[in-house]
């Protein structure tokens, strides 16, 4: 029996096969950054007393170090996760952080710095082993159209217990008399209560129990980089996921030298930036499940990537205009000209880093082969470390090279651009989607009716009655799923519209009478994409409505269920008639102003109509009882 669909993404919170599992994850996640924040703190603030290699050499090197077993174990990690039971590999890992924990404790006792990174080190391969688990756990626990939620809920976790973490860490290493000894005995405890939480995680099991370990990381890496690169959408998440963590790592990294010796402010003033950074991607990732309509929206990702570059260029250019020398704590730097524009940029580069990083662990856990799915992210894994040691080393180059850190964020800004415009002229689905997104939360807003019954995988035709020049975008930014358009050859001539539909793979259609070859292709590319899987859009009118009136369905759907029997789907549009990209007689404007600014439509979906039943007639007449009187 399936558990009950909590109201909202936070009543997940109260159901044992989410809320255990989450603490686990947030206590790792506030531990990790306790204990790497109140040594990045005491390195940079009281750095002689520790060692006397440079402070920002250190701060590139630590969050380096502590990613570089993403590089080695990723792989190996990923095998794990799909063959075991994933509550007792939980289990098992939280051991191993009160383990490492301990040695810490020595480290921070006896003053010993390298024992301390040996910890990092280890934290490391903690965070590695916990990854793939992590992500795979969710789809097997979580419905589908949980998962935007269940995700932006265990990103909000991850960034608030960053977030204490790094405040925790920063306060308590600076404490006069006990500070040492409060770090090391608090990381400590901390385990403890992450392996609690961790043995009421529900049973979870395993997805390839008869894998076999390839023991060998290299090879085993070369091998699930290959066989994530065979599904192009999945892969490119991958690397988009990834840039984002050599966006950040960059970012991050320069946020203790640049509270110091650019803003002149003590270590609250760094906490601080860490405070509104991380609230900034936690309400990011909540907000994404209201955002997206509570299903996998990809068009949030280049809103995210658009918001990254432009904030941090502004960072960049907010850092030129603070003037104050004076050292200040965190109430001082507020009262500093220029203080809060910065504060905002940081609010912002966090918020558009959850639109943008929710939605691509959506797209990777519902697009992954199953049985693959823990190596799939294993593989993430692995690039995301490569790209994080990137991220180390060339911020340790501009340093060398003279840049200053407001000009490291500019430089970052830039590249981010650039990136973005390359994975969404390589995947244009992204571009897309975004657009279909901005048309049905500005133009208009956007109702669906019983959206859940178009299927979550498999081949079906949908129908759908031709109301306006924009319809295939309406129900292109609905659909929880990619759609595959059937459209008159004519609109492809259509300036801005033919570029939109040749990137989603429409299919170009024209009558017997017309050109009969092309006619031929579009129902030979129509059994191909449902043989592929593919969900397919027709509007079986054949024209737009000039009345708002449904015509007549031509014979083309049942030439199509012929060749391929499949499901159909009756869907209406309503309350789109009138806009202004309807055809009606009259003046289109004249129209438009008469519905008014952020006009409501709805699209309804109708049951699965069996292929042998579905008859033009029979359709239309279900499309139109589902229409009713609202055009």
């Amino acid at each position: 029996m399936q558990p009950k669909k909590p109201s909202n993404q936070f009543s997940l919170l109260s159901q044992r096969r989410f809320a255990p599992f989450f603490w686990t994850q947030f206590f790792g996640a506030f531990n990790d950054n306790v204990f790497k924040t109140a040594l990045l703190t005491i390195l940079t603030y009281d750095a002689l007393s520790w060692t006397t290699l440079d402070a920002g050499f250190l701060n590139n090197l630590i969050p380096g170090l502590f990613i570089l077993p993403f590089v080695l174990f990723s792989a190996t990690s990923g095998q794990f996760a799909d063959k075991f039971e994933k509550s007792r590999i939980t289990r098992y890992i939280k051991v191993l952080e009160i383990v490492i924990m301990v040695v810490a404790a020595f480290g921070w006792m006896t003053h010993n710095l390298w024992l301390l990174i040996a910890a990092i080190v280890g934290m490391g391969l903690h965070s590695t082993l916990f990854g793939p688990v992590k992500y795979a756990y969710l789809p097997q626990q979580l419905h589908r159209d949980e998962l935007v939620g269940g995700n932006g809920v265990i990103e909000m976790g991850t960034f608030v217990g960053i977030l204490m973490g790094e405040i925790l860490g920063a306060v308590l290493v600076v404490h006069k008399t006990w500070g040492i000894e409060l770090v090391a005995g608090g990381t400590i405890l901390i385990a403890i209560v992450g392996w609690l939480f961790s043995r009421r995680i529900p049973l979870t099991p395993a997805s390839a129990p008869d894998l076999k370990i390839n023991w060998n990381p290299f090879t085993e890496t070369a091998r699930n980089l290959r066989f994530s690169r065979q599904n192009k959408p999945v892969f490119l998440a991958m690397l988009g996921n990834s840039w984002f963590w050599f966006y950040g790592a960059i970012v991050l990294a320069q946020f203790p030298l640049y509270a110091k010796n650019y803003l002149h402010g003590d270590h609250s003033v760094f906490v601080l930036l860490l405070t509104i950074f991380s609230l900034g991607v936690g309400a990011g990732s909540l907000l994404c499940e209201r955002l997206s309509g509570h299903k996998v929206e990809i068009g949030l990702v280049p809103f995210g990537a658009i918001g990254l570059s432009v904030f941090g260029f502004d960072l960049f250019l907010a850092s030129l205009h603070y003037t104050n020398t004076a050292t200040v704590d965190f109430l001082g730097f507020t009262a500093q000209s220029g203080s809060w524009r910065i504060l905002f940029d940081c609010l912002m580069i966090g918020l558009f880093g959850g639109f943008y990083i929710v939605p691509l662990f959506a797209v990777i856990q519902t697009r992954s082969d199953p049985a693959h799915l823990s190596r799939t992210i294993a593989g993430m894994n692995i690039l995301n470390a490569l790209f994080m040691v990137v991220a180390a080393l060339v911020a340790m180059v501009l340093l060398k090279a003279g840049l200053t850190i407001p000009q490291i964020f500019m430089v970052t800004a830039i590249l981010n651009a650039i990136v973005a415009i390359y994975i969404f002229s390589v995947v244009p689905e992204y571009l897309v989607r975004f657009l279909a997104w901005i048309l049905i939360h500005t133009i208009h807003r956007v109702r669906t009716a019983d959206i859940a019954r178009i299927p979550e995988h498999g081949a079906a035709v949908l129908v759908c009655n031709h109301v306006s020049y924009v319809d295939a975008i309406v129900i292109m930014g609905a659909s929880p799923r990619p759609i595959r358009f059937v459209m008159d050859h004519q609109i492809f001539k259509i300036p801005v519209l033919a570029w939109l539909f040749r990137t989603s793979k429409a299919i170009p259609i024209a009558s017997a009478k017309e050109d009969p070859v092309l006619m031929a292709k579009a129902f030979d590319d129509i059994a191909a994409a449902l043989a592929d899987g593919d969900l397919v859009c027709i509007f079986p009118e054949g024209q737009l409505t000039k009345t708002g009136e449904i015509n007549p369905f031509r014979g083309g759907v049942t030439k199509i269920i012929e060749r391929t029997p499949v499901p159909v789907i009756p869907m209406a549009l309503r309350g789109l008639w009138g806009s202004l990209l309807t055809r009606g007689e009259g003046n289109p404007f004249q129209r438009s102003f008469k519905r008014g600014p952020l006009s409501t439509l709805e699209l309804a979906v109708g049951a699965p109509v069996a292929a042998d039943a579905a008859t033009p007639q029979y359709l239309q007449e279900q499309v139109q009882t589902l229409r009713g009187d609202w055009k």
